[in-house]
């Protein structure tokens, strides 16, 4: 899979520890838009997905995960690589401990259908919608939003890639 970017904070010298965690997102257009989650409460998007599970394939995981949080039902036979972000920072929640992640990026379609999402608790706390949003909108809400958000790399790193999708001209 190609690389898209890498996001290096060089903010973990001294630490003591790795912990690794990849996930895998799902980028699905549906008449212009793009299916996003919605933090209603901290006002930012991201793509539908999440960790990859011990023994679960990448697409494996972007297909349950999207499901699980945007009710989503990937059509498996549509998947098609898009890219990976490759990220390394200091672990926001343990500071002698580097964080490394790949976030898999897939281009996808889904049932027409929308199902009900199956939400964590962390993700109703944060007030996560499902949602089909115009990916300006999304690119503006996360670039304002990142200045004072503790996520502000993934709302950087989301907004990036939805940048890339138009300058492809995958999304119009």
């Amino acid at each position: 899979m190609r690389l898209l970017f890498a996001i290096d904070l060089q903010d973990y010298a001294g630490c003591t520890r790795t912990f690794v965690r990849h996930s895998a997102r799902g980028i699905i257009l549906r008449r212009g838009k793009v299916a996003m989650i919605h933090s209603t409460k901290q006002d930012y998007y991201k793509f539908p997905g999440g960790g990859i599970e011990e023994g679960e394939s990448p697409i494996a995981a972007m297909i349950r995960e999207t499901r699980e949080e945007a009710g989503l039902v990937v059509k498996p036979e549509t998947v098609r690589e898009y890219g990976c972000v490759h990220r390394i920072q200091r672990s926001p929640s343990d500071p002698e401990e580097i964080f490394i992640q790949d976030n898999f990026y897939y281009l996808c379609e889904a049932e027409e259908e929308i199902l009900p999402p199956q939400m964590e608790d962390y993700e109703e706390d944060a007030g996560f919608a499902p949602v089909f949003v115009d990916a300006c909108h999304a690119i503006r809400v996360n670039r304002e939003s990142a200045a004072k958000s503790r996520y502000r790399t993934m709302l950087m790193r989301e907004a990036r890639v939805l940048e890339m999708l138009i300058e492809e001209g995958i999304i119009a």
